[in-house]
């Protein structure tokens, strides 16, 4: 009682130390970005000064080498504001995203945490900071702090991003690692590699290494921790950074001086892609963040692809051409090569895209956008001398191939069953169903497994899929068929074998009546017989006795005699017909129900018959069965229904079908009682079935919903 009492009294004051740190991080990140951001604005002019008075003529550093300036053109002033404008779009995109999600998620730790890498990056990756804070000691600490916590946040957020864990747990080490390289940059003011004396390819390979292992934290969450939703927020993450780090890759290679003429409008145009391909890490951080129902992303990078090889085809292409045709032409300036070098890259531009975008099409999604030749292929293979199964397994392997998918299976009905005739692949992923139906009717199920966990299927891929539907309805019904006809054929065999057991099982009974019952009986009758006719002379009193005996056990041998013929096929029904023989029988068990019912204390059964008259000729093993039925049928109803109505209904439906139907108003229960015995001869419920199933009709035992119970039968005529 004391721990609860004490539990309960803690709640509170741990929720107040939350909400106290969240508010102190809170207020921590605001006056940071707050400070930030008016420290870089109120640097701006300082930075302008500065590249018009020194840096485009001189260079400042590392940050702003010399350019020179062309005498026909802009001016310097004019370069100044050009770079100032790049820097200032770059930094204020960074800033405007940082803004989004303070004010959409400024409850949320990771929000936090991306508003302050978006500022500390954005701040301090331009030469603005840099060039702006020289002069002044607490800008420059304060803009080498920024840099250190942009990227330290930044590669936290990567790290932690989206459910605030380590994944792989490894990288916390990693993380720890890029802490501490970060803070000595700190400490050497931004020299640390240099003061250190450490090798260029030792940079490189920690500046590559450090991001390789940020990307493959996110491959890697996506692909073994993730939900839907968070794979398809870190599919964003992923592809800014990988827009971010191609482009910053690339323009840094083509900054090399020898690389480039070095002129201020060649720097303008370097900075400005090399900052408009950075601004992809903001604009799809906020995307993965603040949007709860993203929009699909491979379209979006099917696109990028497409556009990306199709840019470093046409440069190649426009090279090649001018190479060329300046040798061809023995010239390196003339307007006649560039206008021929054009001309080729615009008709090459189209085929080229064309061929660009089914490639990648299908390295994605597989060869949806071509279904015929899909189809055209599959023919080749379906006009082979193959099994049905085999047809089906042929259409599975194009599925799954044309689509690219990590599964693919046909299931179709069998025996009332769904079973599964074919697949390829292994189910690792969510499972899509497809019904394949032909003539208006379903034969099976196509089941699709999808290419990665959560990704939905495009409306490409249902054309594709539609148009493999309808070729494949034919091929799952002729499979129908013939399991069908298989499954026919296995049960035609069945029933032989089950004929031929009962035939020998009542040829054995038979025999055995014969021999042990009907066969001594008739042995006495001689005996006694020759014994009577010694005694006519001599003791004529004895005579008389011994044959009155005798007359008694005739009579008893053809009651038996008769009592086997009856079980072989009923008299009555050669006598009367089927109706006759069924009337007779319920007046014959009317009498033990009226008499069972007085006993309960209970009303009396009443029995009625309802069959058209007069009925066709049916084949001798059709009327036995339906007498069989009908009769075990009100025998189970007397003995164990407690029922006051019951009616036998026989017709013949419309396809030359004989329908039996006994319908009662007594205890549905009985049911699922045990098999009950029906008179002599008769093996109950179980009996009921096997008599229908012999002659390939069905039978069936039901509740009904106001009380009592249906037993019906359909036996072929």
């Amino acid at each position: 009682m004391n721990r609860s009492g004490r539990r309960e009294g803690m709640a509170p004051e741990v929720r107040k130390s939350k909400q106290w740190r969240l508010a102190s991080l809170q207020l921590l990140v605001l006056t940071f970005c707050v400070i930030t951001m008016a420290m870089y604005v109120s640097n701006i002019p300082r930075y302008y000064k500065a590249l018009v008075n020194t840096c485009i003529v001189q260079g400042c550093g590392n940050s702003v080498p010399a350019m020179p300036i062309p005498e026909h053109g802009l001016t310097i002033e004019d370069y100044a504001l050009l770079f100032v404008l790049i820097d200032c779009v770059f930094t204020f995109v960074f800033y405007a995203t940082s803004v989004v999600m303070l004010w959409k998620v400024f409850r949320e730790p990771m929000g936090l945490l991306a508003a302050t890498a978006m500022v500390s990056f954005g701040t301090s990756f331009p030469s603005l900071t840099i060039v702006a804070s020289e002069g002044s000691l607490f800008a420059q600490n304060w803009f080498l702090l920024v840099s250190m916590l942009g990227w330290i946040s930044l590669s936290l957020f990567f790290f932690l991003f989206p459910d605030g864990f380590f994944v792989p747990k490894w990288t916390r080490f990693v993380f720890l690692l890029i802490v501490a390289v970060d803070g000595l940059q700190f400490i050497y003011h931004g020299q640390m590699w240099d003061r250190l004396g450490v090798p260029e390819f030792v940079q490189l390979i920690w500046y590559v290494g450090s991001t390789v292992i940020l990307i493959y934290s996110q491959v890697y969450r996506f692909r073994k921790v993730s939900q839907p939703v968070q794979r398809q927020q870190t599919k964003w993450v992923v592809y800014g950074v990988s827009i971010g780090v191609v482009g910053f890759v690339g323009m840094s290679i083509l900054f090399d001086p020898s690389l480039n003429d070095g002129s201020a409008i060649t720097y303008v145009y370097l900075n400005a892609i090399l900052n408009l391909s950075l601004t992809a890490i903001p604009i799809t951080l906020a995307l993965a963040i603040l949007r709860e129902r993203l929009w699909n992303i491979d379209p979006l990078v099917n696109r990028t692809l497409v556009y990306a090889a199709l840019s470093v085809c046409v440069v190649l292409l426009y090279t090649f051409a001018v190479l060329y045709l300046s040798q061809l032409f023995q010239t390196k300036d003339n307007f006649i090569v560039s206008l021929l070098a054009t001309a080729m890259v615009a008709v090459a531009f189209a085929p080229i895209k064309v061929w660009l975008q089914r490639q990648i099409n299908r390295v994605m999604r597989g060869r949806h956008d071509d279904p015929y030749a899909v189809l055209l292929e599959l023919g080749n293979q379906l006009i082979k001398p193959l099994a049905p199964e085999a047809m089906l397994d042929a259409v599975v392997r194009t599925v799954k191939e044309a689509l690219r998918l990590p599964y693919t299976g046909i299931s179709i009905g069998v025996g009332g069953q769904q079973k599964l005739v074919a697949s390829a692949g292994e189910p690792v992923n969510e499972l899509h169903s497809f019904p394949v139906i032909h003539r208006g009717e379903e034969l099976g199920t196509l089941v699709i497994a999808s290419r990665s966990p959560g990704e939905a299927f495009s409306p490409e891929d249902g054309k594709f899929l539609d148009v493999l539907l309808r070729q494949t309805g034919p091929i799952v019904e002729n499979v129908n068929m013939t399991l069908g006809m298989k499954l026919l054929a296995r049960d035609l065999q069945d029933s032989r074998e089950k004929l031929v057991l009962a035939r020998e099982e009542e040829r054995r009974q038979i025999r055995k009546n014969l021999h042990d019952d009907l066969a001594p009986r008739l042995a006495a009758l001689a005996l006694n017989a020759a014994t009577a006719q010694k005694y006519v002379v001599k003791e004529p009193e004895t005579a008389i006795e011994m044959l009155a005996d005798l007359r008694q056990v005739i009579r008893s041998t053809v009651s038996e005699i008769r009592t086997m013929v009856h079980d072989l096929r009923p008299p009555t029904l050669d006598e009367l017909g089927l109706i006759g023989a069924i009337q007779e029988r319920i007046h014959g068990l009317s009498k033990p129900a009226q008499l069972l019912a007085e006993e309960q204390g209970s009303k009396p059964l009443r029995i009625g018959l309802d069959a058209p008259q007069p009925l066709p000729v049916l084949p001798a093993a059709v009327e036995v069965a339906a007498y069989r039925i009908v009769i075990e049928s009100i025998v189970n109803v007397i003995k164990h229904a407690r029922a006051t109505s019951c009616t036998v209904r026989l017709d013949i439906n419309s396809a030359h079908q004989l329908t039996v139907e006994i319908t009662d108003n007594g205890r549905a229960g009985r049911v699922s009682s045990a098999a009950s015995v029906a008179g002599k001869g008769g093996i109950g419920q179980q009996s009921i079935r096997e008599r229908a199933a012999e002659l390939g009709g069905q039978c069936g035992i039901e509740r009904l919903e106001d009380g009592g119970t249906r037993v019906f039968a359909v036996l072929p005529l």
